[in-house]
This record gives structure tokens, sequence and C-alpha cells, in this order.
């Protein structure tokens, strides 16, 4: 296996710039997803690892070797596509060994022990000698895996592995490729638009928009602790509250009033907070911070405030409560079982809260 890294690393079609020079070092045997919305590049830079896609500008790196110019077949990266890309007149066991058998001078007999190996990681040794066709789409895609790990790369690239899966069975191939990862210890780098599976998978996350890395890190730090707004935003489901409002600076103290709830005030400490007076910023609040329960004692500081259920999603364990503000924002608060009830007491803690400025950056020093 090996690491890999980017150095100001870009991609252009013409006169369009899709990735902007991207700039990340992935660690030997390091789990990576990419993750953020549709169009923001991800899958343009896992071909440009695999050398599917030139680059414009910059380099590319997969241990001490720069693959800039080096042929696809000869990076040692092996890619996973969302389409399987299984030979429908193949078995299982044919679809597994072809690229050895095209592409190396290996004997049979390395090339059948690589293929039960990674049918054995699998589990698929009993269906080596089905067709695509008589396999589950959870099966197909473990045969388009085994496909790669018998080449033995340095890099593995998966690029939305699972998303023409149903619901289940994403959830299982979650667990089976993160144990496959434990098992392996290989360096594989995940393409998704799902954060969940970003966040279930990864041991770092690089979260990108518009062609830029807005922020990486671990899946907890960047929940806790998002860089800007669109990471707020696009980590954690459901989607982090966001609530308008204007700083007041008075001594040591700064209040935010929620512009949206007239009568709802956060109470911040200054000397935590790079805020001025008078300027207008985002209060964000988890849906799982925003319920306050029946009876509970304020916290200093906090914003208490009560909103009308317009619906709810009961989901055995939790709830989810769609209410309204004045002006007619959605706010999504999370509750354990199906408690809640209308109107719902909410509040935001100084503790839960994050505040982003007008450029859309975290405030908190």
């Amino acid at each position: 296996m090996a690491s890999l890294s980017f150095h100001n690393a870009a991609k252009r079609f013409g006169k369009t710039t899709i990735i902007h020079g991207a700039n990340l070092n992935i660690a030997d045997g390091e789990f990576v997803v990419f993750v953020g919305p549709s169009g923001c590049g991800k899958s343009t830079l896992l071909r440009m690892i695999a050398g599917l896609e030139d680059i414009s500008a910059g380099e590319i790196r997969i241990g001490d070797k720069r693959v800039n110019n080096i042929p696809a077949g000869e990076r040692g990266a092996a890619m996973v596509f969302q389409s399987y890309a299984l030979y429908p007149h193949m078995s299982v066991r044919d679809n597994i060994s072809f690229g050895l058998r095209m592409s190396t001078k290996l004997s049979a007999e390395e090339i059948d022990k690589r293929v039960k190996s990674a049918a054995d990681a699998l589990h698929l040794s009993a269906l080596l000698e089905r067709k695509p066709r008589e396999l589950s789409g959870g099966q197909r895609q473990r045969t388009a895996i085994g496909r790669a790990i018998v080449r033995e790369p340095q890099v593995f690239l998966l690029d939305e592995p699972l998303s023409n899966l149903d619901a289940e069975l994403r959830a299982q191939m979650r667990v089976e490729l993160r144990s496959l990862h434990s098992r392996l210890r290989a360096t594989m780098i995940y393409v998704t638009h799902d954060q969940v599976e970003a966040m279930t998978l990864a041991d770092r996350i690089v979260v990108l928009n518009g062609g830029r890395i807005e922020q990486e890190g671990k899946p907890m730090d960047l929940y806790l602790r998002p860089r800007n707004r669109f990471v707020a935003g696009f980590i954690g489901a459901p989607k982090m509250n966001f609530f308008p409002a204007a700083a007041r600076v008075s001594g040591d103290d700064i209040a935010l009033h929620l512009t949206s709830l007239p009568d709802a005030v956060l109470t911040l400490r200054a000397n935590e907070w790079n805020l001025k007076d008078g300027e207008k910023v985002e209060v964000g609040a988890r849906p799982d911070a925003l319920v306050c329960p029946e009876g509970a004692e304020s916290k200093t500081g906090e914003a208490r405030f009560k909103l009308e259920t317009d619906a709810s999603e009961h989901l055995g364990g939790e709830s989810f409560h769609y209410c309204k503000t004045p002006d007619g924002k959605i706010v999504v608060a999370e509750t354990r079982g199906d408690s809640g009830g209308s109107p719902l007491q909410l509040r935001i803690a100084p503790e839960d809260a994050h505040v982003f400025g007008e450029d859309g950056e975290t405030r908190r020093k």
C-alpha cells in the first residue's frame, strides 16, 4: 500500500476550472471519504488519481512517485465503479480474475490463489461459479470489489459504489467495507454524496464544494467543529438549523437577538467570540440540542422559545419534529421516542451554538 498526496492539483475543461488547486495528504492505510453535493468535483478528483482525467496543473503523488504522466494501468490504483461493470456472460470467478489474466504474466496457480483469497474476504466463495444475473446487488458489488482486490493495488478508489443498492443493502455493505478495510489495512479513497456513508466509513472526511476543499478531518471533528456554514449544513442528518441574528456587545457579554424569534436572545461571553456590535450573523443549532426537557432548569445565557409542530416523523427510538418560525423558516428538532407535542419548548444553549459571520465562516475564536 502507499500514501497519496495532492499538491495544488487542478483540473480545467477549457476555461472552466473544476478543481481549484487541491492540497491534501492521505496516509498509507487510511480510509478517506470525499463528500459533497453533486457537481462539487469529488468524482473528477478520484478520476485524476486513477489517470482517467489529465491533471491541468500541480501534481499527484502515489507513494514517492509523481503520477501526472503515468498511464492509468501503471499507477498502482484500482477503481470500483458505481455501475459494477461486470461481464454478464462470465462467472464470478472469471470476472474477478479477468484483469489479471489479461494484463499480467502471473501463473494460473497464483491467479487462482488470489481469487480464492479475495472471495474468502468478501464472502463470495460459494458463489464463484454463478453469473452476475444470479447475484443480488450486494453480491455484484462485492464481485466488483474482488476484481480490484486481486490486483493488489497501492490505492483503492471507490466511486459511489453503494448508490445503486437499497437502504438495507447499503447499511450492510457499509459494515462489510469497514471490516474489509480493517483486514486489508489498505489505502482507500471513497467518493459519495451521502454524508451518512461518510460519517460511518471514514477515518477522515474531505468536504468539497465548488471544486474546493472546504474542510478535512475526523468525522466527529467536522460534526462538532465545522469551519464554515457550508460544512455545518452538510455534515449531520437532519441538517443543522440556522437562525439569523444581530449581535449586541455590552461589556463582557454578547447578546445575539434571533431576528426570526423576537423574544429569543442568546448570551455569550465576549472573550470567547470575535463579534462586533451590530454584526449580522447566523446561529446554528443541531436538532438534537434544541429540545428543552420538561421542567429543565434554564442554563446561563440560553435562548428559549416555543414553536408549533407542523409535522412529526416517529422512527422508533427517535422522532423528528418540523416546526415553523414566525417568518416561515422550517426548524427540525429531535427527541427520544415519540415525545414532542405542540407547541414544542425549544432552547439554544451557549455550548451548543455555532455562530457564522456574513462570510459564512465560523466566528468562534
